[in-house]
């Protein structure tokens, strides 16, 4: 197992450590989201951020991406949207790494949807070096580089954040949403595909309310 993988783990495991009862959760089932005690960074402060964590392997995900795609152009001015891969295993943190190496090289974009639908279509394992070599090569890819590219410090570095975000959402699987940082919306809470959306359109607008009381 080589350094950049073995620290990866370490930080895999402080983000999954048990906090402190301040800092849980308090879940409101009859509104359908889950209220963080301390809510966590976003990457603009002064719009609204939506983010969504997935893995690659998860089909429940995997549905949910047209549908997603299809909202994404009604997000308000105000709101933007981001994905992170969630981390809860070696496995995750690996795709997550691939997430970041295809961002890495600008083909994100591109390749994100392909790779999805090789996952969920055509049976790609991306646990197996050859298998995932020979998918690269398919797109144009050297897999000797894509592998330095995942094993970079900026993809490692985003990779740790993505777990100890992971961890510090409280959520306990994928897909999830989560508002700006304060509110997350389970696959139980929004009950159907349309209604994890619906339910974060509603704390786009309790959010915009309590930023404008701020200012």
């Amino acid at each position: 197992m080589d350094r950049l993988r073995r620290k990866l783990i370490v930080a895999l495991a402080a983000a999954f450590t048990p906090v402190s009862l301040p800092l849980r959760a308090q879940q409101d089932a009859a509104a359908g989201y889950t209220t963080l005690q301390n809510a966590l960074p976003v990457e603009n402060p002064g719009k609204i951020e939506v983010t969504e964590f997935f893995w690659y392997g998860c089909i429940h995900c995997y549905n949910l991406e047209p549908v997603l795609e299809a909202w994404l152009p009604k997000l308000p001015a105000d709101a933007y949207f981001r994905r992170i891969p969630a981390v809860f295993n070696e496995r995750w943190a690996q795709d997550a790494t691939i997430y970041y190496a295809f961002e890495a090289l600008g083909l994100l974009d591109k390749l994100h949807p392909p790779f999805f639908d090789a996952i969920h279509k055509e049976r790609l394992k991306t646990d197996n070096p050859a298998a995932l070599g020979e998918w690269l090569t398919k797109h144009g890819l050297d897999p000797r580089k894509f592998d330095a590219t995942m094993k970079s410090f900026g993809v490692q570095s985003k990779a740790r954040r993505a777990a100890q975000l992971t961890g510090a959402s409280r959520i306990d699987g994928t897909p999830a949403m989560m508002v700006h940082g304060r509110y997350t919306i389970s696959t139980e809470q929004g009950r159907t595909r349309e209604g994890m959306l619906a339910n974060a359109e509603r704390l786009i607008i309790a959010v915009r309310k309590t930023l404008a009381g701020t200012k």
